[in-house]
């Protein structure tokens, strides 16, 4: 860049007509003009670089305000013109107008215009470069008129720290046209909004961006240039617009903004240290307009109203605190090689002078600190150091020319006439043969330059082809590899298949083992209840028995009550026949006893086989429950490890269409390369080829890409097909899967009326414990009674002994005949003492069985109520597992119904979209517009947006460059 220069910012006043509603309204006119730099309201005079009345036309305005800024700008300066005004005070009329009427456009229209006629009539080796962006503030947020999709736009800086807005649309123009249509194009998508005080009141802040960039094809010396048009939405008053909803929302960000504008002018005006840039977005964009590198002026629009004074007084003052601002301007120029180098010369050599000068000046001092005197003639002279730098500087930046001297002929008059006009004639020769060899090396230089571009731009398209091949073969190698994952993948799945219908034959082995332990589980139950029906039998049989016993021993009680009167009355000989009685009552009694010992012990037998019966049951039934808990559990195991892999078959496929999506850009890229190699290559070697040619071999480009994109969809179709299969196939799965959920809904349904059936039995059961239990006290009752009896019988045979003695002993002393009686009747008691203990001894032994089976009882039912315990928690796992079963079957069937979904959506958007090319534009090829979008090209059999850089040349002539 250039030295910079300070300049203030120009502010210009102008004040509108009375509209139609202050007329009507009665409004005094207030405004009094004092020349034409001056304005008095209220009394109060405020001074300004210019003041506008009311009847100053549109072109009026702009020669004063805008047109020295057209100049500027293409001289490699930046430049500013905003609008600043209450609501209705005529900023949009001032900046626009009517765009397409040459009376009435404002200053946009008409600074475009100037534009190209400026660079119409310059130097005809200057090149440029325009390129135009249209954006708005609305809501404080930036968005693109030229792109309405782009709503939020953010503020970026770039190297040099200068704000710009980030990806907004620039478009590259060529002519006043062009950039009329983008303007209208723009204007069409601002927000307008009715209020109380205008009509078409805007809504936003509006900036229209000209970026220049100029380039000397003769020295190649390069200056740019931005210009910002903007239209800034006006302050306003609620209670005078009647804004409300929307518009009122609006007016309060317009309001605010406009607010940070005025306290980024006041910081400015009183200098402050910090300046509150990054309060609004419109002020960061305007950060180098205000206070930095660029050529600023601000129309002031007032409203001559006395409705308005107010807020005609505070734009006034704004006006004036703006004036004061001072902006540093440079020239936007960028050096060349050679520049760079003379400059970089000139500061070494500055360099060097200096250092020579800190060298004298550092020795100097140490002679005076070492107490030395410095003399006159030998101290630093600082003038004649300034000089020396001065006359290096001259002697960098001036050319010595050379005159070299010859010697002086004496020549008569006619001689030198002669050869004065001889020496003419030369001069105009060389002259010629100096501007041939001067176009000559012009155009060698040119297409020098062309060449060493053609051939740069053929090496770096050279290298982004390797790069483009090594980037495919590198996906093609991901490519091969990933589906070598997907075999490997899908090898897996057939043997977790196999693998699953091994263990689904496994479960069904297991559930016929447990229907056929079920089965032998009925059979032994059946004949538990066979037994409980033999022993309800043996009741009915020890009661029959304890009736008879009772009979016997009220028999028995009854002949012994007869022996004793017998004996009492010595009625021996009577009583033969009764004791012959007793030994048979008492031989009947111990054969029924006999008889019932036999019958408890067989039903012991009975019962203890039944417990080993029922304790291997339930080995069986643990056993099979452990075997079908590992069932389960692998069953689990492999659905996760299916689960697993179908999520990495999910990633997989998605890699591969990110890789197919990757390649085909990549094909789409090599083919543009292709294309600009072949033109870059037909330009290299001079071939004049006519737009029809270039157009076939881009046809022919495109068909070769057609095929080759033909080819690319016939192999993703196949592949397409053979993932087809593989739902099918794997839908044939998940149909056998479902038949074996079915079927194991079957056999859960049968486990389900058996373990009914088992319930029922097991209540059955019960009843019958109930009922051998009330047997079981009926025969206690029995045992007590019988040992009642027995402890009386023993008693009396007590008594009845002891009396026999005494009566034997009576008798021995009164007849000695009687001996021969009483050895009988010792004999008949000593066997009715054998009878007696072998009625104890089955006594006891009945008593020791019964207490066995009371023992016995409890643990019998503590295993039936177990087993009755198991049988439901199978039922209820079984019952879960089925859910499960069929909450994954849903879940499955919605990934397959979604991977349908997704192929089917990717493959219309493959056939929806298919590749195309863009032309570039060629130097010597007039743009043609299309009618319905000024920047749209139709060429080649299709739609292409203009965004190639269009350079204009200077010298009178708006077409591109030829090269």
């Amino acid at each position: 860049m250039a030295d910079p220069a300070e300049c203030t910012i120009k502010v210009m006043c102008r004040f509108r007509p009375l509209n139609s509603s202050e007329v009507v309204r009665g409004d005094r006119y207030i405004p009094k003009f004092q020349g034409e730099d001056t304005v008095v309201i209220g009394g109060k005079p405020y001074m300004f670089d210019r003041v506008f009345q009311s009847s100053t036309t549109q072109e009026q305005v702009y020669n004063a305000c805008a047109q020295k800024i057209v100049k500027d700008v293409l001289e490699g300066y930046n430049g500013t013109i905003f609008a600043y005004g209450q609501t209705s005070s005529g900023k949009t009329h001032t900046m626009e107008g009517n765009l397409h009427d040459t009376d009435c456009m404002g200053i946009i229209p008409r600074i475009v215009q100037d534009i190209f006629n400026y660079i119409y009539s310059m130097d005809e080796n200057l090149e440029f470069h325009i390129k135009v962006s249209y954006f708005e503030i609305y809501l404080d947020k930036i968005r693109d008129l030229l792109d309405v999709s782009k709503t939020n736009l953010s503020v970026h800086e770039d190297k040099n720290r200068v704000p710009y807005v980030k990806g907004c649309t620039e478009r590259f123009v060529c002519s006043p046209d062009e950039v009329m249509d983008t303007i209208d194009e723009g204007k069409s998508n601002r927000h307008v909004a009715v209020t109380n005080m205008n009509e078409h009141s805007s809504r936003s802040h509006s900036i229209f961006l000209i970026n220049v960039k100029q380039e000397n094809t003769q020295t190649e010396q390069k200056l740019s240039g931005k210009l910002y048009l903007v239209d800034l939405a006006g302050s306003e008053k609620v209670s005078k617009t009647g804004a409300e909803g929307a518009v009122l929302d609006e007016a309060k960000n317009i309001n605010k903004s406009l607010s940070s504008l005025g306290n980024v002018i006041s910081a400015l005006a009183e200098g402050t240290a910090y300046i509150p840039y990054r309060d609004s977005k419109m002020t960061r964009i305007l950060q180098d307009s205000l206070g930095g590198n660029c050529r600023t002026t601000i129309v002031i629009c007032c409203s001559p109203s006395s409705y308005n004074e107010c807020e005609t007084k505070s734009t006034l003052m704004f006006g004036q605190r703006a004036k004061t601002i001072k902006n540093t301007v440079t020239v936007n120029i960028e050096l060349t090689a050679e520049q760079w180098k003379q400059k970089y010369e000139r500061e070494k050599e500055k360099n060097k002078t200096l250092r020579n000068t800190v060298t004298w000046l550092e020795n100097e001092l140490n002679r005076w600190r070492n107490g030395e005197s410095v003399p006159v003639e030998e101290q630093f002279d600082k003038e004649k150091a300034n000089a020396e730098v001065q006359a290096l500087d001259n002697i960098l930046n001036d050319k010595p020319a050379s005159t070299p001297n010859v010697p002086g002929v004496r020549l008569t008059d006619v001689e030198k006439d002669k050869c004065e006009a001889e020496l003419a004639k030369l001069y105009k020769q060389l002259d010629d043969k100096d501007e041939e060899i001067n176009q000559q090396s012009q155009l060698a230089e040119k297409l020098k330059q062309q060449m060493l571009d053609q051939e740069e731009l053929l090496s770096s398209s050279r290298r982004d082809h390797d790069n483009l091949q090594a980037e495919l073969n590198r996906l093609q190698a991901e490519n091969e590899a990933s589906k070598e994952e997907v075999k490997e993948v899908l090898q897996a799945l057939e043997e977790l298949a196999v693998n699953y219908d091994q263990k689904s034959q496994e479960v069904e082995d297991k559930t016929k083992e447990f229907e056929a332990i079920s089965e032998d589980l009925s059979q032994k139950s059946s004949v538990l209840s066979s037994l409980d029906s033999e022993l309800q039998k043996l009741k009915e049989m020890s009661n029959h028995q304890k009736k008879r016993v009772t009979e016997m021993m009220s028999s028995l009680l009854k002949d012994l009550a007869e022996i004793g009167i017998a004996v009492g009355s010595n009625d021996i000989k009577q009583q033969d026949g009764g004791s012959g009685m007793i030994d048979e009552e008492f031989t009947v009694a111990r054969l029924y006893i006999s008889k019932m010992k036999s019958e408890v012990k067989s039903m012991v037998k009975r019962c203890k086989q039944l417990e080993s019966t029922q304790s291997e049951s339930n080995k069986k039934m643990d056993e099979n429950e452990k075997e079908l808990a590992a069932c389960q559990l692998r069953i689990s195991q492999h659905e996760a490890k299916i689960k697993s892999l179908t999520e990495y078959l999910q990633n997989v496929e998605q890699k591969k269409r990110q890789l197919e999506e990757n390649v085909d850009s990549l094909n789409e890229e090599l083919v543009k390369l292709s294309a600009q190699e072949k033109v870059h290559a037909m330009e290299k070697e001079n071939e004049i080829q006519t737009a029809n040619e270039v157009k076939e071999a881009v046809e022919k480009q495109i068909h070769s890409h057609r095929e080759a994109h033909q080819k690319q969809i016939s192999s993703l179709r196949d592949e397409l097909d053979n993932k087809e299969k593989l739902i099918t196939e794997l839908q044939d799965l998940n149909q056998k899967i479902m038949l074996e959920q079915e079927r194991l809904r079957v056999e859960h349904e049968k486990l389900k009326s058996t373990d009914q059936e088992k319930s029922r039995k097991l209540h059955e059961l019960t009843v019958m414990q109930d009922r051998r239990e009330q047997a079981r006290q009926d025969l206690k009752g029995l045992e007590e009674t019988v040992a009642k009896e027995l402890q009386t019988l023993h008693n009396l045979r007590k008594l009845f002994v002891q009396d026999l003695a005494t009566r034997v002993k009576k008798s021995a002393e009164m007849d000695s005949d009687d001996t021969g009686g009483s050895a009988a009747q010792k004999q008949k008691i000593s066997f009715l003492e054998n009878n007696l203990e072998q009625l104890t001894k089955v006594h006891k032994q009945l008593v020791r069985d019964n207490a066995d089976l009371r023992c016995e009882l409890p643990k019998l039912e503590k295993r039936l109520r177990a087993t009755a315990e198991r049988v439901k928690a199978l039922e209820s796992a079984l019952k879960e597992a089925k859910e499960n079963a069929a909450r994954d079957r849903k879940r499955y069937q919605q990934e397959v119904d979604r991977i349908k979904e997704a192929v089917r959506a990717k493959n219309m958007a493959r056939r929806g979209h298919s590749a195309q090319i863009a032309k570039p534009i060629r130097p010597g090829q007039q743009p043609v517009a299309s009618p319905t979008h000024p920047n749209i090209n139709r060429s080649g059999g299709g739609f292409y947006q203009n965004s190639q850089t269009v350079s204009i040349r200077g010298g009178g002539s708006s077409k591109p460059d030829k090269n």
